[in-house]
């Protein structure tokens, strides 16, 4: 498909758009033709999680700055939009594409449970089971539920690393392996 085509990353807490699965996805994103925009939150809250009253403070503050730093992009005047996001950034590029009704493609690394509350079915969703953040079975559930496919890491960490770096490089490549094959069959739907 042929025309403007744009990419916003939504990172994580501590997972700044330089780490590994954001710097690579930006890179593909790119060499697909997308113009890349990444949002940056500010300074968050720490100690979020499993402290349901942090972790909501940081989403809406993080949704806040995505709101106010996308307000000038006319997301109408693009062919394709794609979503790409790490742990809370999953919350918040799933409760933006709802609220403006864009319609973005997504790709989702580790998303945190809340995530889907607002999650659509377009997209496609990495994880590791042994990520502390969510559980690999409510994952599994939700993605199923959406019929979004899932890719599931064995021991893989919320960074989607095992501490074993050669086989962490084994596993990056494999994940921008499918993020660049979503990326390609979502930009030519």
């Amino acid at each position: 498909m042929e025309g403007k085509k744009i990419a916003v990353i939504f990172p994580g807490v501590g997972y700044h758009a330089d780490k590994p699965l954001l710097y690579y996805s930006r890179k593909l994103a790119a060499r697909h033709g997308y113009e890349v925009v990444c949002v940056d939150y500010g300074r968050l809250p720490s100690g979020i999680k499993g402290n349901p009253e942090l972790m909501r403070a940081a989403y809406e503050q993080a949704l806040g700055h995505a709101q106010d730093q996308l307000a000038g992009v006319e997301f109408g005047a693009y062919c394709r939009v794609l979503f790409v996001s790490k742990s809370i950034g999953t919350i918040v590029a799933a409760s933006y594409d709802t609220q403006k009704q864009i319609g973005a493609g997504h790709v989702y690394y580790t998303p945190v449970e809340a995530s889907f509350q607002n999650m659509g079915t377009e997209g496609i969703v990495f994880h590791g089971t042994g990520d502390d953040w969510a559980g690999t079975e409510m994952i599994e559930r939700e993605c199923a539920k959406r019929g979004m496919p899932l890719l599931v890491t064995e021991c893989a960490n919320h960074s989607m690393e095992t501490g074993d770096v050669l086989r962490d490089l084994d596993i990056l490549r494999a994940i921008m392996g499918e993020t660049n094959r979503y990326i390609w069959e979502f930009t030519r739907e």
